[in-house]
């Protein structure tokens, strides 16, 4: 069975959609479209910006989904899932990609995500740290036992979880991965807690949005990062989707169900590799590949 998987926040590059836009009429189409909707030439910034503008949250975000998103559309007929999961903001590609959302209103979704996420950010100083070689338990219990806000965030593979929080809970927290054995223990270069209590007001602004759009019966189940199982039913997706903003993404979970549910291949839709890197973690025996275009 094959299972399309889409990339989150990080996996921007400079040129990134460039030979899409050039090749294909139909992404030149939807590229000009989401610089009408967005009301700035993301285009620009995406084919050849600096890559600190692309880092930009408001911008980030937006591009990482038109890439996913516009692949998946001039895919056509190859472009055949049996299953779906996205990392992160991957979700919201996955799932226009699987119908659920037009890209319309898909793409106002994230951008009004970025927005509310950077608002969030700059109430508080937060951040987030990588932690290498532990086991989520001891992960889990160090957050647990750490002053102040600090949240096991993304469970990537197993020995890479990414722990969220306040600024000085996560420095305390990271030398006490350090003490209890951890390989690495790293603060990463991003604006704020994502996933954490700390994105409440980001996940109140962005449930409104939700519940005001349509979303339709999915083309086939997606896996998403909250529950980690197979769900179809729309008003469920939406519940998902408003958790995931203040909620750990279970990448390790998705991709375990994924495969005890029938998946093979793992293919993913969007810039870059990192998925695939974790999915092979995960399972070795899984097969990956990237999305290419015939």
């Amino acid at each position: 069975m094959n299972a399309y998987i889409f990339p989150g926040q990080g996996a921007q590059f400079v040129g990134m959609g460039l030979d899409l836009y050039e090749k294909y009429p139909l992404a030149q189409e939807l590229f000009e479209q989401a610089n009408d909707i967005l009301g700035f030439r993301i285009t620009d910034i995406m084919f050849e910006g600096t890559p600190e503008d692309l880092k930009q949250t408001k911008v980030t975000q937006p591009a990482i989904f038109l890439h996913s998103v516009i692949l998946s559309k001039v895919m056509g007929e190859d472009f055949q899932p049996d299953m779906v999961a996205g990392h992160s903001l991957g979700e919201f590609s996955a799932l226009v990609a699987n119908e659920v959302l037009n890209f319309e209103d898909g793409l106002r979704l994230v951008s009004q995500r970025a927005m509310a996420m950077q608002k969030a950010c700059e109430l508080q100083p937060s951040t987030m740290a990588a932690v290498l070689r532990l086991t989520d338990d001891v992960v889990e219990q160090i957050c647990e036992e750490t002053p102040g806000v600090v949240v096991a965030a993304n469970y990537n593979c197993p020995g890479q979880l990414v722990i969220s929080g306040e600024v000085a809970a996560i420095e305390l927290a990271c030398e006490k991965m350090k003490e209890a054995g951890a390989r690495r223990a790293l603060i990463l270069p991003v604006g704020g807690a994502f996933h954490s209590p700390l994105m409440e007001p980001a996940r109140e602004e962005l449930a409104a949005a939700i519940e005001n759009t349509v979303f339709s019966i999915p083309k086939c189940p997606i896996y998403q990062n909250v529950p980690t199982t197979a769900i179809t039913n729309p008003d469920e997706i939406k519940q998902n989707l408003i958790s995931q903003l203040t909620a750990p993404v279970k990448w390790t979970q998705s991709v375990q169900n994924m495969i005890k549910d029938g998946a093979t291949m793992f293919t993913e839709v969007g810039p870059g590799k990192v998925l695939q890197g974790l999915v092979r973690k995960i399972n070795a025996e899984a097969e990956t590949t990237s999305a290419i275009l015939t």
